[in-house]
């Protein structure tokens, strides 16, 4: 161990190694909580080859929630692997992995890395495939766990349960568990919960050196932007985007190596583009230099662009948070930061990724207009003071216990003695919801016939041998994706999603792909393809939609029945489920000189529906009427008070903007909207963003009524520093910001008023 340590340069470790590798050989589980570039993976490394070498039985699975950091983690290994004299075979087994590679990884792999997704898709379901690997299980390492939050957590903590039963019941094997998580104010009881274990050594003093890290706010500077007369004109900031680009270009010009962290994946396009073009202004030589990172492209073009990253060919990227995970790329010496990443954790996850190996370091967070933003730029402290949130995984939803227990009752019979240990006490109803559907029958035989219940499933899945995990999405992830082709040379360049294709591509759009223009000349529906063609225009395209949210079950005009009775904020909003359907019927061509829109084109596409989550609390009658009665815009104001709910939102949950949207009223609209403040959840199926919202929405109501009605602007369409939102897809123009105040003020005035009668009754 000591010379595979010596061969990548390692002759000493930092204290908190030496802890986390003296207790995981005991047999203790651990959680290492250490900052970014503390030298983590050594916890996990270590023992775990350690032990390989000593059994040359023993085996060992790592699963990290990206294919990046499978590959990254490969690398080290094959590494360090090189110096042992007995072969310890190392393999990678996902999604990229040839189909005629994995009948050998399964008899001869020791150590396997591997995602939640494959172990719960094509590992569990046929686990007699991986008896050798799974009966000589000795260590299960978890890295990165703070990414397992949401549906996503909830799924991977039902999946690890799984496998404990697996290896214990079937393979009488126990594994100690590794896991290493960064930027969480609850590491133990996160990964406790995690993997349903009753005790966790917490390993958090962190012995590695540290250099200093300048934190640099950057606020684009004001100018006066044109109205209809002088008295009319308006102070505007410069463009958020191309400050980022010219920090960028400026940093790349002085040697440094730099990740430009963007929300999405189109402002990961345009500051590359943004940025190659200064660049081929002041520093020809560089433009190739930089590129995009970013989720979408096809695997061959990711591992390129990490290799080119590691060995030093781009000197930067701009990337959206698939780099915020530990991927090693090197030294790096600044990250930019294109708004506030949606959450404390995030951005200083980010903002680690630079000073590797106790180099001094420089993080630059640039504001966009919106409050978020804006709120960090006046009050620093609130940044800097403000603790990192808890990481929250819940184990217990019945809805995802339902699918998972079908899965497990596909992999070994479901037995309530036995497995409530595993799947806590919801087992039982749980278990009597998947025989009511017909999923598990009673075994008729055996000495245990009466409490062992096998998988029968629906119909078609046994006809077609198809185990329930196929059916099963962890990550609320489509599978219905269009396809972008280049004509010139018929290359795949991009898979888009179907709920995200009509935002990117249709016939007219301009498409971006690492930093290139493409015209889209042809979409076929039917294929569900997109061909394009390079094209240099002086013009780029946004499309003209809107959205519909139907609340499904509820009854919007009148008061719930029921409340959402805690210990917070007493209130009546309700979360429900609800129809989401977007329709797309035109879009800008806007040039890129100006910004100003050159022409409007109609569009003829589908509508997307799909079912999701929505938090919502109805808006008094007698407010309505008050605010109509001062000559206000009711409309403009239910629209104005839901922006500045959303804008507040990520102060108060571990979400981002892009998690949650609300309904934007269109100037153009006709039709009557129900009479309230919502929210929605985004992602298909929802990630659980609207139950937690409602838990917290009295506070979530106080914060922007605090926020609009403290902000100094004065126009009655208000700032980004309140109630406009850059996410408005109706461009914030139906909006009343002293409505807003007074629907805001009279929402929270009905509610205290509606509970304080009601404690009063029961009182009496």
């Amino acid at each position: 161990m000591r010379e595979a340590l010596a061969s990548i340069g390692i002759s000493r470790l930092y204290s908190h190694q030496s802890q986390a590798i003296e207790s995981s050989i005991s047999g203790r589980h651990i959680v290492v909580a250490t900052s970014t570039s503390s030298g983590k993976s050594l916890c996990y490394n270590i023992p775990v080859l350690e032990s390989l070498s000593q059994d040359l039985m023993a085996c060992a699975l790592y699963i990290f929630p990206t294919k990046a950091l499978a590959q990254d983690q490969l690398r080290t290994l094959l590494e360090m692997k090189n110096v042992f004299h007995i072969d310890i075979d190392v393999k990678i087994y996902d999604g990229d992995t040839p189909r005629e590679d994995r009948l050998w990884i399964r008899n001869n792999a020791r150590l396997l890395i591997t995602n939640p997704d494959m172990l719960h898709v094509s590992i569990l379901p046929y686990h007699g495939q991986f008896q050798r690997i799974l009966s000589n299980l000795r260590y299960i390492v978890i890295d990165e766990a703070h990414s397992y939050k949401g549906a996503f957590g909830c799924h991977t903590a039902l999946i690890i349960r799984r496998l404990k039963r697996i290896c214990s019941d079937v393979y009488g094997s126990h594994p100690t568990f590794i896991f290493c998580t960064a930027t969480s104010a609850n590491p133990c009881e996160h990964v406790m919960e995690l993997a349903n274990l009753d005790e966790v050594e917490l390993i958090q003093n962190d012995g590695s050196p540290c250099g200093s890290k300048y934190f640099l706010l950057w606020n684009p500077p004001l100018y006066m932007a044109d109205g209809s007369s002088k008295a009319s004109s308006v102070p505007r900031r410069s463009s958020s985007i191309v400050e980022v680009s010219y920090l960028f270009a400026e940093m790349v010009q002085h040697g440094l190596r730099c990740i430009a962290f963007c929300k999405t994946r189109k402002l990961c396009e345009l500051v590359l583009a943004y940025t190659r073009e200064i660049l081929q202004e002041s520093a020809k030589g560089l433009v190739d230099s930089i590129c995009v990172y970013r989720a979408g492209y096809i695997a061959e073009d990711r591992r390129k662009i990490e290799a080119d990253l590691f060995g030093g060919k781009l000197r930067g990227v701009a990337a959206t948070n698939a780099l915020e995970l530990g991927i090693d790329v090197g030294h790096i010496d600044a990250t930019l930061h294109l708004g506030f990443p949606g959450s404390i954790a995030s951005l200083w996850q980010q903002a680690g990724r630079s000073g590797r190996r106790a180099k001094e370091s420089l993080a630059i967070y640039v504001a966009f207009e919106g409050p978020l933003d804006q709120y960090f730029m006046k009050f620093p402290h609130k940044l800097f003071d403000k603790p990192i949130e808890h990481c929250h995984v819940d184990s217990r939803n019945l809805k995802v216990l339902g699918q998972q227990l079908a899965c497990a009752a596909y992999e070994h019979p479901l037995c309530l003695k036995y497995d409530e240990h595993y799947f806590g006490s919801s087992l039982d109803s749980a278990m009597t919801t998947l025989k009511d559907k017909g999923y598990i029958i009673n075994n008729p035989s055996g000495a245990l016939s009466s409490s062992m219940w096998n998988y029968i499933g629906p119909e078609h899945f046994v006809f077609l041998q198809r185990s329930p995990s196929q059916a099963v999405s962890i990550r609320a992830i489509e599978h219905d994706k269009y396809k972008v082709i280049d004509k010139l040379n018929n290359r795949l360049l991009e898979e888009i999603e179907e709920s995200k294709a009509f935002f990117q591509v249709y016939e007219g759009a301009v498409y971006m792909h690492q930093g290139v223009n493409y015209l889209v000349e042809e979409l076929d529906l039917s294929s569900m393809t997109a061909f394009c063609r390079k094209a240099d225009l002086k013009y780029y395209t946004k499309t003209r939609d809107y959205t519909d949210i139907n609340v499904l079950g509820g009854e919007f005009a009148y008061l719930p029945t029921s409340t959402c009775k805690t210990n917070r904020v007493k209130t009546t909003t309700q979360a429900n489920d609800c129809a989401v359907t977007t329709k797309w019927f035109g879009f800008y061509r806007i040039l890129k000189s100006s910004n100003k829109i050159s022409d409007s084109v109609e569009l003829n596409l589908p509508p997307y529906s799909y079912v999701s989550q929505a938090v919502w609390v109805r808006i008094p009658h007698s407010v309505k009427i008050t605010v109509e009665e001062r000559k206000l815009q009711f409309r403009g104001g239910s629209h104005a008070a839901s922006h500045a709910l959303l804008n507040i939102v990520p102060l108060h949950m571990m979400c981002s903007a892009s998690d949650l949207g609300t309904e934007c009223a269109n100037p153009h609209e006709t039709r009557g909207i129900p009479d309230r403040i919502l929210l929605y959840d985004k992602h298909p199926g929802g990630i659980g963003m609207a139950s937690q919202a409602q838990m917290l929405f009295g506070e979530l109501l106080l914060a922007p009524f605090e926020l609009v009605s403290t902000c100094s602007c004065t126009g009655a369409v208000g700032c980004p520093n309140c109630i406009q939102s850059l996410t408005c897809s109706e461009y914030n123009e139906v909006l009343d910001k002293e409505a807003a105040i007074l629907i805001l003020k009279g929402v929270i005035d009905y509610e205290r008023a509606y509970f304080e009668a009601e404690d009063a009754f029961q009182q009496s």
